[in-house]
């Protein structure tokens, strides 16, 4: 049994940080890849990040270059996601995806149908 599960989020103001976490518990391998995906009301379920485990090769989005970080404990199975310069438009439902099974293309990382397991989600509001 997988489980993923989400913390960190909260309310913060324009200009500040935010550290998302996301523990993964249960038989997961080591051919593994972790992302983060996030949704607003009204919005489609966007990318935001993920991380190849085994060479921690870290994938973003042109919206998140530059201001969001992805990162891995192998040790602990978790991964983070540390948040700049947030702003009103990246307020949403943030969500931690788990995925599983082989990949032979960086691109099987940047759907949410590329990911086996999810978290629950965590609420990320900037007030602006």
């Amino acid at each position: 049994q997988v489980q993923l599960v989400e913390s960190g989020g909260g309310l913060v103001q324009a200009g500040g940080s935010l550290r998302l976490s996301c523990a993964a518990s249960g038989r997961i391998g080591s051919n593994y890849a972790m992302g983060w995906f996030r949704q607003a009301p009204g919005k489609e379920r966007e990318f935001v990040a993920a991380i190849r485990w085994s060479s921690s090769n870290t994938y973003y989005p042109d919206s998140v270059k530059g201001r969001f970080t992805i990162s891995g404990d192998n040790a602990k199975n978790t991964v983070y996601l540390q948040m700049n310069s947030l702003n009103a438009e990246d307020t949403a439902v943030y969500y931690c995806a788990l995925r599983v099974r082989p990949s032979y293309s960086t691109g099987t990382y940047y759907g949410a149908g590329g990911y086996d397991y999810w978290g629950q989600g965590t609420q990320v509001s900037v007030s602006s």
